[in-house]
């Protein structure tokens, strides 16, 4: 531990037990008895059974003598911790994480799965990401994930997670989900909801019928809104390039074609347009408007219509009561296309150091977990729709009008790319975009500097 010892050299404590096998150089150090291991600016921390990423500097000396038994110890007792679970399953914390127990409870009790071990970890979001990366390079990583779609990406790239393809039936889930859990031709993940997609609410008192087109739209913005004397017509986040995305989707565009940015294209500059257009011409849309003004200008009855996430339906449920309404955002009638909003979900990814001996438990489980039965169960319980094609008939499903619209909002929409190289693209795109909504650049010039910035960054992550 006096000089940092060469990758792939793996560290054993006095048992004989491997706590870690390095995959760059590193040091091992102790500090006020957490024990860490520093691979270049990184620390893995190790206390008790928890695992967590920090950054390592110059007030971590290397331990001498005791000091370094006791980081052994402690890094050692901390991976024997993980090692020890039948079954370790990493999820979010929030209402998941008591349907995951219930579902859990359930499987446990079958009659072939007697003496079955399941051990449960919850995190806050980005918490689980730390956490199973952690664990993933200490080389004891939780036999499942249970999390969103847009780090899976990054696990599937370091190798933390299996490529599920041939052991799953991914045609019984809903296409748009698997296609944002897919990447370089492999699924990397088992869909248990789906949605985090953006639609249209309205207030009732001052739209009695959502519109079906933008024509439609447009003109109760010209005639009856301003009779209301609205402020706005419509209020969504135009400086959010999530928001952007189902207008790029219905002039026939997309941010990505696989790994590379589309941003430079001819349906980017009509979006960008668009946007021009409902702000300066129409005025149907605030000057400037984050998402916290957007969601008071709607709550305030100041703008009729709103375009936001899936997850704000409870609460505009609770705020308006019956003058909530809700519907798929209008087809654009320049096009005759539908605005396709990015749609993702939550789902089981199955960690690469899953032992083989496992691997048909943990296969029962998610099909288990996904059942017709228990999907319908997650929807009551959780109001998460469901990613099982059956399920979206079930009467229990279809026979609420915020889970059928919702879900056909989903059914016009399209994956959330997977790869990592999307994280260049939320950047560039927020910034030039911003410059031309504000006409600090002309169109043609921001959406070529928004592919050129887009390009850039990308190589600089592939350095």
């Amino acid at each position: 531990a006096k000089q940092p010892m060469a990758a792939g050299v793996p560290i054993f404590d006095n048992k004989r037990r491997l706590v870690y096998l390095a995959t760059t150089d590193f040091d091992l150090r102790c500090v006020k008895g957490k024990a860490s291991i520093a691979a270049g600016p990184t620390c893995i921390w190790v206390k008790q059974d928890q695992v967590q990423l920090g950054a390592a500097d110059a007030q971590h000396p290397v331990p001498q003598g005791d000091n370094l038994q006791t980081a052994i110890n402690a890094l050692a007792d901390a991976m024997q911790a993980y090692a020890n679970a039948v079954a370790g399953v990493h999820s979010e914390l929030g209402p998941p994480a008591s349907g995951l127990a219930t579902a859990i409870a359930a499987f446990k009790k079958l009659p072939e799965n007697a003496g079955l071990e399941i051990v449960r970890t919850h995190y806050q979001t980005e918490d689980l990401r730390s956490q199973f990366q952690a664990a993933s390079l200490a080389g004891v990583p939780p036999d499942l994930l249970l999390g969103p779609s847009d780090t899976a990406g990054l696990y599937a790239v370091s190798g933390f997670i299996m490529p599920l393809d041939g052991e799953f039936d991914f045609s019984r889930y809903n296409k748009p989900v698997v296609e944002a859990i897919t990447l370089d031709g492999h699924t990397w993940g088992v869909p248990v909801s789906n949605g985090n997609h953006l639609m249209m609410f309205y207030n009732r008192k001052l739209a009695k019928s959502p519109p079906k087109t933008t024509d439609e739209l447009f003109s109760f913005c010209a005639g009856p809104a301003k009779q209301l004397h609205l402020e706005y017509c419509l209020a969504f986040d135009m400086g959010e390039p999530f928001w952007m995305m189902p207008w790029l989707g219905a002039f026939g565009g997309w941010p990505m074609e696989g790994k590379k940015p589309t941003l430079d294209t001819r349906p980017m500059r009509d979006t960008v347009n668009f946007y021009l257009d409902l702000k300066y011409e129409k005025k149907f849309v605030p000057m400037e408007c984050d998402y916290n003004c957007m969601d008071a200008l709607f709550k305030e009855s100041k703008a009729a219509f709103i375009i936001n996430g899936d997850w704000a339906i409870s609460g505009y449920q609770k705020h308006f009561g019956k003058d909530f309404g809700l519907c798929v955002i209008p087809k654009l009638s320049k096009t005759g296309l539908y605005p396709s909003p990015m749609v993702s979900g939550k789902y089981f990814m199955v960690s690469a150091g899953a032992k083989p001996e496992k691997l048909a438990m943990l296969k029962r489980l998610l099909e288990f977990y996904t059942s017709k039965e228990n999907q319908v169960r997650q929807y009551q319980v959780l109001t998460r729709l469901p990613a099982l094609k059956a399920t979206g008939s079930a009467p229990e499903i279809t026979s609420d009008e915020v889970s059928r619209i919702s879900l056909d909002q989903i059914l016009k929409g399209r994956p959330m790319p997977m790869a990592t190289e999307m994280r260049a693209v939320w950047d560039s795109a927020r910034n030039y975009l911003g410059m031309a909504t504000t006409r600090k650049l002309d169109v043609d010039t921001a959406v070529r500097k928004m592919q050129e910035n887009a390009d850039k960054k990308i190589a600089e992550m592939n350095q």
